[in-house]
């Protein structure tokens, strides 16, 4: 391997991207894409640089840095670690993005190993990362600790596993085709809502999320982080109340974007067991991420599921007529929720793999 001079410096994170400063951060976000776009062909995976700056400015709940590595004047590299501030956070959460024309020139190990000792210095003792697949069976397939799923190897998978991270998940990266025949969502949607029964009711909004909701969505997206299937990747338990509902949002639509939310509310307790979220950037034209979706382990069964999916699908296609297509992230081994994601037509187009290194 050939090495290059480097020279790697914190990048500038910008007040706003129209500002002087805003270069390297507008860079950023053009690189981000550039890997998710090298990697599996799907930039619009990646959010664009006004999205991500509004989570850089607030470190009340996520910690956000990143590093920038130039040979000469040409950026050649970067790398981000975000740094959970629940008070026993372990983790420091890492991307890696060195485009494939500079990759082999030592600009990957010199980032990452920046990364762990920047970890250190934080007192984090455990490195998380992602790696991006495309959906491809090749000579070389790689299986991760739970069993679930396999991925093609590929250069950084080989550098991981070289620098002693474990492979711990496969998650299945599926789109929904907005413009198919809604038909059979709204069958799936009766089917589920009259196998639930009266004790379950639909709730509906837009972000910002409206008052009286704010406490039971922040008790149910607290939970996502203790329930979703991940592994043996260590994640903390996130703590939620409704300032943090505010702040999430906040930074979830910034930049222009829009946020709708779909929940189920059991009746007699009065409380949200179920949610579903679809976020689109400024451009509508754009595709959209479905970002969080879980129903509460001990209202599981009821098909809540299947209603706040299909709900929030046949809502976005009014709301939003022009987004081509919902993309999703979910465990290999979250059989249920990809059971109900296959019934309505969702399909894999790539694959992340979750990596951890113990420090």
């Amino acid at each position: 391997m050939t090495t290059i001079t480097l020279t790697i410096t914190p990048l500038i994170v910008p007040t706003a991207l129209e500002d002087d400063d805003g270069a390297e951060f507008r860079a950023y976000g053009e690189l981000n894409r550039l890997i998710c776009d090298e990697a599996v062909g799907l930039p619009d995976i990646a959010p664009d640089a006004a999205q991500l700056l509004a989570s850089w400015r607030d470190p009340t709940d996520t910690l956000c840095t990143g590093f920038v590595a130039r040979h000469g004047d040409e950026i050649v590299g970067m790398i981000t670690i975000d740094y959970p501030q629940e008070e026993d956070a372990q983790a420091a959460e890492v991307d890696l993005m060195v485009p494939e024309r500079h990759w082999g020139r030592g600009v990957e190990d010199a980032l990452l190993s920046l990364a762990e000792s920047e970890a250190r210095s934080h007192g984090r003792s455990l490195v998380q990362t992602w790696t991006l697949h495309r959906p491809l069976e090749t000579e070389r397939m790689i299986a991760p600790r739970t069993g679930w799923g396999r991925i093609p190897a590929t250069a950084l998978s080989d550098v991981l596993t070289a620098r002693g991270y474990d492979f711990e998940q496969v998650e299945r990266n599926s789109e929904f085709d907005l413009r198919s025949d809604p038909a059979p969502v709204r069958a799936a949607l009766e089917a589920a809502e009259a196998a639930a029964g009266a004790d379950y009711r639909v709730l509906q909004w837009m972000a910002p999320t409206p008052p009286m909701y704010r406490d039971g969505y922040a008790a149910i997206l607290a939970r996502l982080s203790t329930d979703a299937p991940s592994g043996d990747m260590d994640f903390v338990a996130e703590v939620w109340d409704a300032d943090r509902v505010v702040r999430r949002e906040r930074r979830l639509t910034g930049a222009g974007q829009a946020l709708s939310i779909v929940a189920v509310e059991h009746v007699p307790s009065g409380t949200i067991v179920a949610y579903n979220e679809l976020l689109v950037g400024a451009d509508r034209t754009s595709i959209t991420h479905q970002l969080g979706t879980l129903v509460s382990s001990d209202h599981r069964g009821h098909r809540l599921g299947t209603i706040v999916k299909c709900a929030n699908l046949l809502r976005w296609r009014e709301n939003m007529p022009l987004s081509p297509a919902v993309s999703t992230f979910n465990a290999e081994e979250n059989r249920p929720m990809l059971s109900i994601n296959e019934a309505l037509g969702f399909r894999a187009v790539s694959y992340a793999g979750a990596w951890q290194k113990r420090l």
